[in-house]
């Protein structure tokens, strides 16, 4: 604590730092060169011209620029405040700047005697100069070394001199301007440096080449690469020179790194190696500290430091960003808000870490201010301490108050995410508080031995099963760990045997991607909601099994409490888009794998609601409706924008949905019946519109390794099968309104009760309300229309026979056909005279209308409406567990009445 005796301090505060009053003797007479206001690189550039004008060699001009600049971010962050980012981009784009210039010198000189290196073509072959750590984020402090890996792209020879003479392999090449790059820029001379430079991140660290190939670094990465190395390469990007950042070729170094740095599948496995990796971090800076207490203090590497809240964020990033693309930037504070976006993060969490990082990293700059030394430990000096508070606005008391308030929760934060399982307290009673030391993993048959029967004969089976006999140390470790606890709450009472064996079975065929085993181990509390869901029914389980990258979705404890959002979800796939579109990664099988990912991850978002019991049966279908029409809207929009033959922006297109769909009842797995028409004049329109839709259709149904969409059915397109794949919508109103020879049947009137516009251009929305209206209004006899639609549902009921004694929730006499068939007829035969029933409503709403319009005695429309919406919760429950859809006869006895009374008083039979 310092003393409590009033420091004096100058004015203005700047005057202080032992750096500036180096800076104002020695350099006053250049100062004016920069001009006014916060550096940019277009007055850097100009200063650098102005000392080369006065016959300063590069180098010399580039660290007397440095100085100029820094005296200039000094002041504007200790006199006036300037914002954190006003004093990071101008050091950024100073790095950038002397990159290039170094650059472009070195090999300038290279080329006179060795000649430029080209490739097989004859073209340039430049050096990728990648920016890594804070330069690579475009955060670098005032006093950062930077943090550099030079990569080429293909090896070969330079032509050598004008007299043939001195060629070099690429290599020693570009070697030799890696070494001229040292010499400009980072060996200290009487002005100092422009900046201390780090190879220490490039392939082999320091004992490696100090350039590499583009295929030697893929080489290292997929054989060598480690997991902190994925957090290093995570905020690389090249730097310089400016043609090469701009260049198509740097994509080939792209498509390099990114699959390193970011997995296919959820990657919770990367948490012990940063959890190792950030120890060493912490036993270094205690090994620094010890004996010298002061060091203690580093507000870069001591708990809750800014390692930590990189840490943070980095970890978060590389678990979920080879799913969520949008994850993926360099920034700490983007990507803190773009976690939060993503509901990775609360956002009182996301405001606090990133007040502390700001905090934390304007403390830091003030502490390099006093000397220009790359340090990070709180000064003890009394004066410079209540400098440092003065230039933030604090006494001295306050400003340790609030570091110390910052640096707890950072830690805080740390420890819950990176603390290991055994060290969490987790919500929702997974865990109950820290954990004592795991026993030794046993072996498998002692595993077994300690198990429950049902259990026990699952993991004896594994002893015969190669696939597990093969597991490496972790994953066995692993996976013995989550039987282990598996068990543990089975004795408890927490969870049921069932469920148990179904995550035995879960398990099992998903040993090769280790993630799953790391994520149940790392998040106690998604290992038992998991093993709720897998308990609740056959089908869930079947659905995990088939798409078990979804059980991330349980890490977010605000699952169970939200509803579908269809702007979220597009929102979101437009942010993943863009982020693919700006790596070059948007090739088809890409997003056909991305709208999968994100379709199944809200299906099983429903399905936990749904089976935890915070949703109805109306509010499931609701939902998945939703989602239908969301992934129908934006498959569409992608599909259009990569059409060849497109002939315009948007499509004069739209899609009706019939059946479920249309009344927005869809189940899990449903099939989509649809109809696609189009209203273009150009000239070749049904061919643009066929191939359109042929490409869309091909996008929502084709199988891919993340799986499938949706089962497509457009047999209720104008002459069904038979007909065209898309129609005008002249010909469709015409066939609907039955002008014309070629007229819909009764059945397909029928259908047109539950159709809705589900997308498309907003005119035809309009002139398709006014074809359905026109077509359920329209005069009818309605003892015809009786004795078809009877006829219809006799022919189906005998297609669908019960056996004695049972009752078929759906198909029996009294079961749910029998309800839409009485509404249908209803709709067809009355809503010209009673407007109520045209609305599209669902048939429990349109039977209480009914009812309420006189044309069902009192009482029989309420209790076939409260029938059907438990046959309705029936089916669901039973194609939950896959059971048959029939129950013993007498079970349903009262529904059934109120169904069969319904039936009499429309058809009187």
């Amino acid at each position: 604590m310092p003393s409590s005796t009033a420091v004096a301090l100058p004015t203005p505060l700047s005057q202080h730092s032992r750096l500036a009053q180096r800076l104002q003797r020695r350099y006053a007479a250049e100062l004016p060169l920069l001009a006014p206001g916060v550096p940019t690189r277009a007055a850097m550039q100009a200063a650098c011209d102005a000392l080369l004008a006065r016959g300063e060699a590069l180098g010399a001009a580039l660290r007397i620029l440095r100085q100029l600049v820094l005296q200039r971010l000094l002041v504007l962050d200790c006199d006036l405040g300037a914002p954190l980012a006003d004093i990071t981009t101008p050091m950024t784009e100073l790095a950038e700047m002397a990159l290039e210039r170094a650059c472009l010198h070195a090999c300038a000189e290279l080329d006179v005697r060795h000649g430029a290196p080209r490739d097989e073509t004859g073209a340039a072959v430049p050096l990728w100069i990648v920016g890594m750590g804070k330069l690579g984020a475009r955060e670098l402090n005032v006093s950062s070394d930077i943090d550099l890996v030079y990569v080429y792209p293909c090896d070969g020879d330079t032509p050598g001199g004008a007299d043939g003479r001195g060629r070099l392999s690429h290599h020693e090449y570009f070697a030799r301007v890696a070494r001229a790059l040292h010499a400009l820029i980072g060996e200290t001379t009487e002005h100092g440096f422009v900046f201390r430079m780090d190879l220490a991140l490039r392939p082999n660290g320091n004992s490696g080449a100090p350039v590499c190939s583009l295929s030697a670094l893929e080489d290292y990465l997929l054989v060598h690469g480690r997991e902190w190395e994925r957090l290093a390469w995570m905020k690389s990007r090249v730097v310089a020179p400016r043609a090469a950042v701009a260049s198509a070729a740097v994509q080939g170094l792209r498509e390099v790194v990114l699959p390193f740095v970011f997995r296919r599948y959820l990657d919770y496995g990367v948490f012990d190696a940063l959890r190792a990796l950030h120890r060493q971090i912490r036993e270094h800076a205690l090994r620094r500290a010890s004996g010298r207490p002061e060091r203690a203090n580093d507000v870069k590497l001591s708990r809750g430091g800014i390692r930590e809240i990189e840490f943070i964020v980095q970890l978060l990033q590389v678990v979920r960003g080879g799913q969520f693309p949008e994850l993926r930037c360099r920034p700490t504070l983007e990507a803190l808000a773009r976690l939060v976006r993503a509901g990775l993060m609360p956002p009182e969490t996301g405001d606090a870490l990133a007040a502390a990082y700001t905090f934390l990293r304007r403390v830091e700059h003030r502490i390099q201010y006093l000397d220009d030394q790359q340090t990070h430990v709180l000064p003890t000096r009394d004066d410079d301490l209540a400098w440092i508070a003065a230039t933030l606005g604090l006494p001295c008391c306050d400003f340790l108050c609030t570091l110390d308030t910052h640096r707890e929760l950072v830690a805080q934060e740390f420890d819950r995410l990176l603390g290991g399982p055994e060290k969490k307290t987790c919500s929702g009673g997974a865990c109950a508080g820290p954990r004592a030391a795991l026993p030794p993993v046993p072996d498998l048959e002692a595993l077994a031995e300690q198990l429950p029967a049902a259990l026990a004969a699952r993991v004896r089976d594994w002893q015969r099963n190669a696939r597990i006999q093969a597991l490496a140390e972790r994953p066995r470790t692993r996976l013995v760990r989550v039987v282990q606890r598996t068990a543990q709450w089975l004795a408890e009472g927490r969870v049921g045997e069932p469920a148990a064996v179904r995550l035995l079975d879960w398990l099992e065929p998903l040993l090769r991607r280790d993630s799953y085993l790391a994520l149940l181990l790392e998040r106690p509390a998604v290992h038992e909601h998991l093993l709720h869901i897998l308990g609740a029914a056959r089908w869930p389980a079947r659905y995990m099994m088939q798409h078990p990258g979804v059980i991330d979705e349980l890490a977010g404890g605000a699952i169970l409490n939200e509803r579908f959002s269809p702007e979220d979800f597009e929102r979101e796939l437009g942010l993943r888009l863009a982020a693919l579109q700006s790596t070059g990664e948007d090739d088809d099988e890409t997003l056909l794998d991305l709208l999968r990912r994100a379709h199944h991850a809200e299906v099983f978002r429903t399905l936990a609601r749904d089976v935890e019991g915070r949703i109805s049966v109306e509010q499931v279908a609701d939902d998945l409706s939703l989602l239908a029409d969301s992934v129908l809207r934006v498959t569409s929009q992608w599909c259009w924008q990569r059409l060849k033959s497109r002939h315009r922006d948007a499509p004069r297109f739209a899609i009706i949905g019939y059946g479920k769909l249309g009344g927005k009842e869809l189940g899990y797995g449903s099939d989509l019946d649809i109809v696609f028409v189009f209203d273009d004049a150009h000239d070749d329109a049904l061919e643009v519109y066929t191939a359109f839709v042929r490409k869309l259709i091909n996008w929502l149904a084709v199988k891919t390794a993340e799986g499938d969409l949706f089962e497509i059915d457009t047999e209720l397109r104008p002459n069904g099968n038979s007909g065209l794949l898309v129609t005008s919508f002249r010909a469709y109103a015409d066939y609907q309104e039955r002008r014309g020879s070629n007229t819909a049947w009764t059945w397909e009137h029928q259908a047109m009760t539950r159709a809705r516009f589900v997308l498309g251009a907003e005119d035809l929305r309009a002139r398709f309300d006014a074809v359905r209206q026109a077509v359920i209004t329209a005069p009818r006899d309605c003892a015809a229309l009786a004795a078809e639609i009877t006829a219809m549902r006799q022919r189906l009921r005998d297609a669908h026979p019960v056996a004695p004694g049972w009752f078929e929730v759906k198909h029996s006499a009294g079961g749910m056909l029998d309800v839409e068939f009485a509404v249908q007829y209803l709709v067809l035969a009355h809503a010209g005279q009673h407007p109520g029933l045209c609305e599209n409503k669902g048939n429990i709403a349109l039977l209480q209308r009914a009812e309420d319009a006189g044309l069902l005695p009192a009482g029989v429309g309420r209790a076939a409406a409260d029938a059907y919406r438990t046959l309705r919760q029936v089916q669901h429950r039973a194609r939950l567990n896959e059971e048959p859809t029939r129950v013993p006869l007498a079970q349903l006895g009262m529904e059934r009445a109120a169904v069969l009374a319904l039936w009499h008083a429309v058809f009187g039979a």
